[in-house]
């Protein structure tokens, strides 16, 4: 069978997570029932996928030359990308309640707590985070390897990572911050989750040194691309496209890549970034031409 092109290969993907999310979380019949409804309902709301089409293709792009993806580590691709979905949909959890951005509107439907109540978000978001490194530590594939993938996701997530750059973020409103100042604090709080989304698969894989280095540098570059995206998006975009409220930057006076470059300024980064990706995966050969197309379509992508 020939090699799929990517939006089918991608599209496949998003189907194949929707229905891996679906038997992994608890059902809403079982108690307690509305906390397990609402955990349904924050990952199930129709998200991009991108970070766990980033896990399948890092997996992909890192198995030996002449091999394929095994069986178990099919299933162990499968439990690391529903992490990462997870870890991502209790941080949107949490980014939307009135203590942190007070957004009413996620994926075009309303955000958790406004669905529900904000105790409930709460405990939503609280929820979904151990049951994501439970999900890795039922990996079928080596006891170092596990330790690895939750090591590398618990950091990711941690005060070193997405947690970290949240709190930046939150200390930084109405702040001038320099590049360098915006860049590590996007690193942290976008950046880093999309890192462990790539490191995650090339760990499932049994990567090598020289090609966890190559995810590396593309997961750095990929990260930044995708937060000035978003910074952009938030300014020429509208509400009902992204799916969330527009103009939210501007309006809590944030600092962002297109209040710090400008516009122009902004979209020249993207295309050095996404150059920046395509040469961080040239190594790994036509294995890695999915992480390459993953890196045009985040820095292409509307919503």
């Amino acid at each position: 069978m020939g090699r799929s092109d990517f939006p089918t290969w991608f599209a496949e993907r998003v189907q194949h997570m929707e229905t891996v999310l679906d038997g992994f979380l608890p059902e809403s019949s079982v108690v307690p029932m509305r906390l397990h409804e609402a955990m349904r309902y924050s990952v199930m709301g129709g998200g991009k996928r991108v970070r766990a089409a980033l896990v399948y293709a890092a997996g992909e792009a890192c198995v030996p030359a002449g091999k394929s993806v095994t069986s178990a580590q099919g299933i162990a691709l499968d439990h690391a990308a529903a992490a990462v979905e997870l870890i991502h949909a209790y941080s949107l959890v949490h980014d939307d309640l009135p203590c942190m951005d007070d957004d009413a509107l996620r994926r075009g439907r309303p955000t958790v707590h406004v669905q529900f109540d904000e105790a409930t978000a709460m405990l939503a978001g609280d929820a979904l985070q151990p049951l994501a490194f439970e999900l890795l530590s039922q990996m079928p594939v080596a006891p170092a390897l596990v330790v690895q993938a939750v090591e590398t996701l618990a950091r990711c997530a941690g005060s070193l990572g997405m947690a970290g750059g949240q709190a930046i973020d939150c200390a930084s409103v109405g702040l001038d911050l320099s590049q360098e100042q915006l860049q590590i604090m996007h690193g942290m709080k976008t950046g880093a989750m999309l890192e462990a989304s790539v490191l995650l698969g090339g760990i499932v894989a049994g990567a090598s040194s020289t090609a966890r280095q190559g995810l590396e540098a593309y997961a750095d570059a990929i990260g930044l691309a995708f937060q000035v995206v978003d910074d952009v998006l938030d300014v020429v975009s509208d509400t009902s496209t992204l799916g969330k409220t527009a103009g939210k930057d501007a309006a809590g006076n944030k600092p962002t890549y297109v209040s710090l470059l400008g516009l122009e300024g902004s979209r020249e980064l993207l295309q050095a970034l996404r150059q920046e990706a395509h040469a961080a995966v040239l190594p790994l050969g036509p294995a890695g031409t999915r992480l390459a197309e993953l890196a045009d379509y985040i820095v292409g992508r509307n919503r």
